[in-house]
């Protein structure tokens, strides 16, 4: 099996645990917050639907500076449609990029910088790998997130304690 397709594997396979998690994002708590630090729930609910676009950031640019103003614009979500919507439509375009791309291209040097500065340099294959432990890594903080709202978790890997199946 080629990158590209075990790339393409996991990122649907993580799509599916992810869009379980998006759907229980409740309309009447997008701006609710559990520390003044951290992000809204809406906040970071769109920010673990952001994550599939950044496999096409990834595999059509050679850089991205997150500490210049006009190089990011976050999405906002004001409602569940929405944050579905915009999830599916990232998934979409990360998947639409990983079937038109090469295998040659995953080997490619892509940089993340920061006001000019290099704050990692890594191959592209590197770079969708780390997005994917993006995904899981926020999706495990909106699953603290909704517990702390007694919204039921889903199950990511099997069953949640709230789906009565241990």
């Amino acid at each position: 099996m080629t990158t590209l397709l075990e790339l393409t594997k996991e990122m649907e396979l993580e799509a599916r645990t992810t869009r379980n998690m998006l759907s229980r994002v409740p309309a009447d708590k997008f701006n609710w917050q559990p520390h003044p630090k951290s992000m809204t729930l809406g906040r970071l609910a769109t920010h673990v639907a952001e994550i599939p676009g950044w496999v096409t950031i990834t595999l059509t640019t050679s850089q991205l500076d997150i500490g210049k103003d006009d190089d990011y614009k976050p999405f906002v979500a004001e409602n569940p449609e929405a944050l579905s919507s915009y999830f599916e439509e990232q998934l979409s375009g990360g998947l639409s990029h990983l079937a038109d791309a090469e295998e040659a291209e995953l080997a490619k040097e892509w940089t993340l910088l920061s006001k000019g500065h290099a704050v990692s340099v890594q191959t592209k294959a590197e770079v969708i790998r780390m997005a994917y432990c993006q995904i899981v890594h926020h999706r495990a903080q909106l699953g603290v997130f909704l517990r702390l709202l007694d919204v039921p978790i889903p199950g990511s890997y099997g069953p949640s304690a709230d789906e009565g199946n241990f």
